[in-house]
């Protein structure tokens, strides 16, 4: 009887420590894999995809289903997405419509465009009704009604047609 219980805390000892010592292992290559998926998905060297806590982001919420009005991995928008993101990553509040989030910042133009900078679309709306983050190399995230959270080119013909600006 004493063998088994001594035999049990060794198995859990063992265990407990090996959950932690995965767990770093898990986190370390999960780094790197993180580096090297966006470094091709943005067609840029994986020095560039310098700002993990962006880009786990980004992973965490790829393929998220569209819903309007929606901010949970249930289902979310553009102006949704954009706020949480801003909020996790960037540690900055903001909120509203994608219009009222380009009412509100600064405008830049697209030559101007920095890593974590807005980007704002009219489509189908005499306003702005679409928005999302600028990453690099022309390529941005955004929450789309199609394919949910996803990254795009800006020099895609259709968000070249669409394209209002960008904003800081």
């Amino acid at each position: 009887m004493r063998f088994l219980k001594i035999y049990s805390l060794f198995i859990l000892a063992l265990l407990i420590s090996s959950c932690g010592v995965k767990k770093n292992t898990i986190n370390s290559s999960s780094n790197k894999s993180i580096e090297e998926k966006y470094s091709q998905l943005l067609g840029v060297n994986k020095e560039n995809i310098s700002n993990l806590k962006l880009y786990s982001f980004i992973d965490e919420w790829y393929g998220t289903l569209y819903k309007y009005g929606g901010k949970t991995k249930n289902g979310i928008d553009c102006s949704g997405f954009t706020t949480i993101l801003y909020k996790e990553v960037f540690w900055k509040e903001i909120s509203g419509s994608a219009s009222s989030m380009y009412n509100q910042c600064k405008h830049i133009s697209k030559e101007e465009l920095k890593e974590g900078d807005l980007v704002f679309f009219k489509i189908d709306s005499k306003d702005v009704s679409h928005v999302g983050i600028y990453l690099q190399n022309n390529k941005f995230v955004h929450a789309t009604v199609k394919a949910g959270v996803m990254i795009d080119d800006l020099d895609e013909e259709y968000y070249k047609k669409h394209f209002v600006g960008g904003g800081r």
